[in-house]
């Protein structure tokens, strides 16, 4: 995660380096692969969205590639409104691909606005002192990492799946598709179902790996900010009376409003797709839930919803979990002032550190338009109603 610099990072006197080589943190090195993978699918520019090559290599997989299923899906509900089986099976597929559009939305408008957040990251402001504090901030970044590991594979997972369970599961009375959609013209007959059949599943395999790659970004950045009051806990603790103690204070107080300028821009960007997510999550859960408990077990069907099942269960916990984090580490900001040495400080930095201490004392939440929170309880609730769902399908299929 680091890479060598080639000048000297200003340090507060009383931080001393380990040795006399100085490296420079990259943060984006940990999000590199999910950058990479949006990038190729047209949902990462270089600088912002504009008349160019690369915008309209986007319009051309959105177009082609995604909307085309999407509204295949829409319009086939209103064709099995009346059957709640094969309504329960469409429904689930078609609220994630609405969320994922909600998604490319927030990312895209916020485009400009996330840019210069990245840019933020590779500040000095935000940059490890010494490696006490690398290995302060390594831990979060390696379970963002386990997370998002897991979290391809269960979505890779889903998808192959997905792609091979149709083809041999028998129960219905002609070719099944990847998903129940509506087209117009005959996809029983040959070459139409074979082309319609991998269309889709390029459809899915883009929508699903895209999906992955936008929630674990979104919520590395939370991961950032939980990193970024980590380190400014350490500065604040390690603050020592000196001729010095005024300036790295006043760094530590810069420091913590370019947090919360982060923070602010982070989340103002993906307010909508918080809101939407909680809403559905719920709802994707209880269906894929229902779905698989009708699934004959060690079936493909059976590991595909279990698949997807605990992949939309890892969506939503690294949201509330990194988001939860965020919330515990800003709460220890003003804890942290008051573990310094400041009982021999100036009565000047005294001042201005208490006047920091109060101003600290509102932990940081990451809100979903200001309505809700994310947070272990949200997950918890999540998890509480998803299976109230589950219940309620499974008494009303009973009927």
């Amino acid at each position: 995660m680091m890479r060598k610099f080639d000048r000297k990072l200003t340090t507060p006197s009383n931080l001393k380096l380990e040795d006399e080589t100085i490296y420079r943190y990259d943060w984006a090195l940990t999000i590199k692969q999910n950058l990479s993978i949006l990038r190729i699918s047209g949902l990462w520019p270089r600088d912002n969205y504009k008349i160019d090559p690369y915008t309209i290599l986007t319009a051309i997989f959105l177009l082609t590639i995604f909307l085309p299923n999407l509204l295949s899906q829409i319009i086939k509900v209103f064709f099995i409104l009346d059957d709640l089986t094969t309504l329960s099976a469409t429904i689930y597929l078609l609220l994630t691909e609405i969320l994922f559009v909600v998604k490319i939305f927030s990312l895209m408008t916020n485009m400009t606005t996330l840019k210069q957040a990245m840019k933020l990251l590779d500040t000095d402001m935000f940059q490890p002192k010494n490696t006490e504090q690398v290995a302060l901030v390594q831990p979060n970044l390696d379970s963002w990492s386990t997370i998002y590991n897991s979290f391809t594979t269960m979505c890779v997972g889903a998808i192959v799946l997905l792609s091979i369970f149709p083809l041999l599961d028998k129960s219905g009375t002609g070719k099944n598709l990847p998903s129940i959609s509506w087209f117009p013209y005959n996809t029983q007959t040959s070459p139409a179902y074979e082309l319609t059949y991998i269309y889709q599943v390029i459809g899915y395999a883009y929508t699903g790996m895209n999906h992955v790659n936008l929630d674990s970004f979104i919520a590395a950045l939370n991961v950032f900010i939980g990193c970024q009051f980590d380190i400014l806990c350490d500065n604040l603790r390690h603050l020592q009376p000196g001729d010095d103690a005024q300036e790295s204070l006043v760094k530590c107080i810069k420091h913590h409003k370019l947090i919360l300028k982060f923070a602010t821009i982070c989340n103002e960007s993906f307010n909508l797709a918080f809101f939407v997510q909680l809403l559905v999550s719920a709802t994707i859960t209880g269906l894929t839930l229902f779905q698989l408990s009708t699934m004959v077990p060690f079936t493909a069907g059976f590991f595909y919803f279990t698949s997807y099942y605990l992949a939309s269960v890892t969506q939503m916990f690294q949201y509330c979990w990194f988001s939860n984090e965020v919330h515990l580490k800003s709460a220890n900001v003003p804890c942290a002032a008051f573990e310094s040495d400041w009982t021999d400080l100036s009565l000047e930095v005294k001042k201005n550190l208490l006047f920091f201490i109060m101003r600290t004392q509102k932990a940081l939440h990451i809100s979903a338009l200001d309505v809700f929170h994310l947070s272990v309880e949200s997950f918890v609730a999540i998890l509480k109603t998803a299976w109230s769902y589950y219940a309620l399908l499974r008494s009303a299929e009973e009927k």
